[in-house]
Formats: structure tokens, sequence, C-alpha cells
């Protein structure tokens, strides 16, 4: 019986050398993968980001708290989202990684597209749950996909134009709601950004092919993965993945739960219309979000390369997020509008270059057929901390300075802008707990690399 195992398993190998073999692909196609799955994520932060614009309009129907608001936008979102990703991922080191991304779409595309038909905070909730059910099997395929187009000295920087989706998603939802949203109203959006989702995943099924797992790093890469408790427990083991995990998920805390009010914010402290709004973050996010996005790759994939050294890919995001913080707090300390909105640009920068980085040693540190598991470890930890907990604890400490300046004789309305001001101001500080992180990560990372080309 071992014999044969051995037989079956050299067969495989052989197999799986023979097809990287035939597996050709020109530069011109890897520029397609790329954009395309970068128009993917584009899609799926639109169906996030439309919540968080819209969250005013919805809670003056509805009459939800801030925590309410908060739970729509992190948790009830994150949960599912978070949980599911590490057996799809599993799903992605095994099988077709186009299909489950084609068929994630669909659905959350679907679910999304439900939100606008719901009556009460229940079917909001149920409606969000299921969208992130629906992404939940979109980025472990996809990093694991990109790794497989782009060798190692390439992957920030295709981790980062990959990652760009999130601010071309956030350019997106806010155009769509400042728009549709004050032309139609809140529901109508929904259905304006839902819908076109289900036929981009037909066209992705149809014109995206399957590269063998490994490709970029040559046929040897070829073997069957190892189990996922030794894939998490292996990884988990490694200090640099630990602290980098812990970096990345307070810097989602603070992106998710600080970023995430910053419509509602210019709303209340600066009486600006969703209209206004939207227009003015659309544009922001577009210019600083891809920017800082694009520049956080581009930045760490050359000076690794350049020096040899594959702590400049911790670095880069370490002192990025660490400058976040003092640009930051002028957004919510200075009176007049058109400062703090000025500040948001560089801010935003500032907290996107981190992205592509963090994925792309994630990446790096595992073996070919573990990259979609160790890429849904690190969200699983993301998310669960940063999209959990950042927008649910923002507004729990929003609500519990509204309530104490409203005690202290402020008016409702006066009360409300003053304590989501003062929550921002605060939240924002934990980056540099998320700095100090990434730089932790930087002691070890050499020695946690499996031996490979930077």
């Amino acid at each position: 019986m071992a014999g044969e195992a051995g037989t079956a398993a050299a067969a495989q190998s052989s197999a799986a050398a023979h097809q990287a073999t035939e597996f050709h692909v020109s530069e011109g196609y890897r520029r397609y993968v790329v954009w395309l799955l970068f128009t993917v994520y584009v899609f799926n932060f639109v169906d996030r980001q439309i919540l968080n614009t819209l969250m005013q309009p919805i809670k003056e129907e509805f009459k939800f708290s801030d925590t309410q608001l908060g739970l729509l936008g992190g948790l009830a979102f994150a949960v599912l989202y978070s949980t599911l990703g590490i057996p799809i991922a599993r799903w992605a080191d095994r099988g077709n990684r186009v299909t489950i991304i084609a068929i994630s779409l669909f659905v959350w595309s679907l679910f999304t597209a439900v939100t606008g038909m719901a009556r009460s905070f229940t079917q909001l909730l149920l409606a969000r749950v299921m969208v992130g059910v629906g992404e939940a099997g979109c980025s472990p395929p996809a990093y694991s996909l990109i790794s497989d187009y782009f060798e190692p000295k390439r992957r920030a920087t295709a981790f980062s134009i990959y990652s760009m989706g999130i601010y071309g998603g956030v350019f997106v939802g806010f155009l769509v709601a400042g728009n549709v949203a004050q032309a139609y109203g809140w529901r109508a959006a929904f259905w304006v950004v839902g819908l076109p989702g289900l036929l981009l995943a037909v066209i992705l099924k149809l014109t995206l092919r399957e590269p063998p797992h490994g490709f970029s790093d040559g046929a040897r890469a070829q073997q069957e993965p190892p189990p996922v408790g030794e894939v998490l427990g292996t990884l988990w083991g490694k200090p640099a993945f630990r602290h980098l995990s812990i970096a990345a998920a307070l810097h989602a805390f603070v992106g998710y739960g600080v970023t995430g009010f910053h419509a509602t914010f210019l709303m209340r402290t600066h009486a600006m219309s969703v209209a206004e709004v939207s227009n003015w973050l659309a544009f922001i996010s577009v210019a600083a979000g891809l920017g800082g996005t694009f520049l956080g790759g581009k930045l760490a994939d050359g000076y690794a390369t350049r020096k040899q050294d594959p702590r400049w890919q911790v670095w880069v995001p370490g002192i990025s997020t660490m400058l976040n913080v003092p640009v930051s707090l002028f957004i919510y300390l200075l009176p007049a509008k058109y400062a703090a909105i000025g500040f948001m640009l560089p801010a935003l920068a500032l907290g996107t270059m981190y992205l592509g980085p963090t994925f792309s040693i994630t990446a790096n540190l595992v073996g070919a057929r573990e990259r979609a598991l160790a890429g849904a470890l690190l969200l699983f930890i993301i998310n669960l901390i940063g999209l959990g907990l950042g927008p649910v604890l923002t507004g729990m400490v929003s609500d519990g300075f509204k309530n104490h300046f409203a005690g202290q004789g402020l008016a409702e309305v006066a009360a409300s802008a003053e304590g989501l001001r003062y929550a921002l101001a605060i939240m924002v500080c934990v980056n540099l707990w998320s700095a100090f992180h990434y730089m932790m990560s930087a002691r070890t990372l050499r020695q946690d690399m499996p031996a490979r080309p930077v």
C-alpha cells in the first residue's frame, strides 16, 4: 500500500510539473489578471462602502443608535466573512480558484441588492451577514492566484494593485450613494451597485484562466497541500507573522472604525449634505487611496529588491502607519471644514500603504499550496479585530461621549457631533500600537521566511 501511495504521489507530482510546463501566459495577460481581480475587489468594497456612506439616512429612517450602525457596518458582516474564509481558502488551495471567486461574487452582489429591500434592523442585519458570506470567497483565492501569476520580487506591487480595489470601491460607492441616493433614496443605491456584479461574475468565469499552483515558483512547488492545522500552526509559530497580523488587525481597527464614520462626521460636524460628502470623499478615495496603496507596494518591492533585505516590506507600512496618527488628528481637531477635508488626503495615503506589503509578506512566508489559507488566516485576524470590533467600539465610544455632553447641557445635535469627533480622535491613536508591531515583525522576518529569493 505504501508503494502504491508513493507511486500515486509521484504520478500526481509529475502531472503537476507537466501542467506547469504547458501553462504559458504573456505579460499582457498577467496585467489583465491583476486588473480584472482589481475590478472584482472594487465591487467587493462598493458593496461594503455604500452602507458606511448611507449610515446617516438609514439612521434617520429607522432611528438606530450609533452602536446599531456599528453592528451593521462591522460585526454583522465580519463574523461569517472571517470564519468562512478558512474553509473556503482550503478549497482554493486544492480546487479551482476562478470558480470560487465567480460564485462568491454572484452571492454578495445578489444580497447587496437585497439589502435595499430591508424593512427592519433584523432584515438589514441578515442581508449584511449574507453579503459577508459571499465576500468570504473573494480575497483568499485571489491572493493565491496573484502569487501564481507574479514572482516574489513583484508580488507587493501586484498585491497593491489588487488592494487598490478597496479605494476604487470606496470611490464608486461614494459617487453612487451621493447621487443615486440623493435622487432616488438609499434603497435604490443598493440595487444600482449590487446588480452589475452578477454580470461581472460571468465575465470572470469565462475569461480568467486557472494557473497551476506554484506556477510563478516553478514546477518544483507542485505538491498536495499540508493539513490545515499544520499550516496554521507553523505560520502562527513564526514571530514575524504574529506581529504582522496583529499590526494589520490594529491598522484595520482604525481603518474600519474611524474612516467608516468619516461621512457621518462631516455631515454632523460640518453640516454637509450626503451629496457633498460623497463627492468630496470620492475624490479623496481615488486620489489618496489608490495612490497610497500603489506607492506602498512599489516602495516595499523597490527597497527590498535594491537592498536585498525583505524587512523593507514591513518597515514601509510601519513608518507610514506611525506618520498617519498626527496627520489624522488634524482632521478631527481643526474647526474649519476644508481643513478637515484637506488633511484627509495625506492621512488616507499614509494609512493605505500597508496593504500590498502586508499580504505579499504573508504569501512569501508559506509554500505555494498554502497561500490561500495563509491569506485567510490573516484576513480572519484582521476582520475579527478590525472590521468586527472597530466600527462597534467607535460607535460605543461616540455614544458614550454624546451622553456625557448631553448631560452637560449640550443640545442633542451638538452632543452627537462632539461625541463622534472625540471618539475618532481617540481611536486613530491605535495606529501607534500597530506601527510598533510592524517594527517588531522585522526583527525575525528574514529567518522566518522559507529559502527563496526576495
